[in-house]
């Protein structure tokens, strides 16, 4: 009674276990650092089968769809991204284009990505069961949607099967939409959510077993009231099969997965929780397709993980 809250936010980015796969959803500076255009189908189903006390289908759902190449002629890369994620009763649909700038550094390349943004936001608040019946904040407020613009910035350093590092942020200006509802009792609005992101990897090939591939990566988001880190080990055999964990700090621990065939990446995971809620785990599909390229290259020194 003593303390009064204006605002309260919560993290609304969508969070994946094949994060490796998303780069280009994440981070501009990403988009058209390998040869050739890659797609990726992503769906997540988190916590399935998640129930709210009404027996409502609550499960939050995600569908990602991102495809990026190399733009020689703009000295870059091209990027865009589809994402559809359903919180309840809240949709959000969100489409980027995205252009990345590269440094040829000898044997490295850095990418300078931005990436315009238009995010589509749907709640249905007639359904929500509210703790106070008479909650003025939500007083006349039924099937509320609003358009909101935004843009991300993101750097992305790479040594081809060496290292990578990568630093952005999501939604840069944060924007806020229009008032909710006509009544003055409510002053809510939609709002996109500023979000950054680390990204880092280092491809290990066992020396004395020159068939099998260790690839540890970090992901961190944080969005300043929440930090979420995910950390993952992922062993391949051949090029061919892949198998991991992945630690997703006080949430989950999840079993990856992946078969690759060709240009064609399959990979799966389930997320065991670790919350102790009884929550049902998750429930994650990545399909993705590089389709090569024969572009001019230039002379350029390579590094291999084996030799260093």
């Amino acid at each position: 009674m003593l303390m009064a809250f204006s605002e309260a936010k919560a993290q609304q980015m969508p969070i994946f276990t094949n994060y490796t796969n998303s780069y280009a959803y994440v981070n501009s500076g990403f988009a058209g650092l390998s040869e050739g255009i890659n797609l990726l189908g992503l769906y997540r189903q988190q916590w399935s089968g998640f129930m709210d006390e009404e027996t409502n289908g609550v499960t939050p759902t995600t569908f990602l769809l991102t495809g990026d190449m190399p733009f020689r002629k703009l000295h870059g890369g091209m990027s865009f991204s589809l994402v559809q994620d359903m919180l309840g009763f809240e949709s959000n649909t969100n489409v980027g284009l995205g252009y990345s700038y590269h440094f040829n550094l000898g044997g490295s390349t850095l990418g300078l990505g931005a990436t315009a943004t238009v995010l589509n936001r749907v709640v249905e608040f007639s359904h929500l069961n509210p703790a106070e019946p008479n909650d003025p904040v939500l007083a006349g407020l039924g099937k509320e949607s609003d358009m909101l613009f935004d843009f991300n910035l993101g750097v992305f350093y790479q040594v081809p099967e060496s290292f990578y590092l990568g630093l952005s942020v999501v939604n840069v200006l944060e924007t806020v939409g229009k008032a909710l509802g006509q009544n003055a009792n409510s002053s809510a609005s939609f709002t996109t959510d500023r979000t950054f992101y680390l990204l880092a990897g280092y491809p290990f090939q066992f020396e004395n077993l020159p068939s099998y591939t260790f690839i540890p990566s970090l992901s961190v988001m944080s969005d300043l009231a929440s930090t979420q880190f995910n950390l993952s080990g992922r062993v391949v055999y051949n090029n061919v099969f892949s198998l991991g964990v992945n630690y997703r700090y006080q949430e989950s621990v999840g079993l990856m997965v992946g078969l690759i065939i060709k240009d064609i990446m399959v990979g799966y995971s389930y997320d065991l929780n670790t919350m102790n809620l009884n929550m049902p785990g998750s429930h994650e599909i990545a399909l993705s397709y590089c389709f090569k390229l024969d572009l001019d290259k230039t002379p350029r020194d390579y590094r291999s993980v084996r030799y260093l």
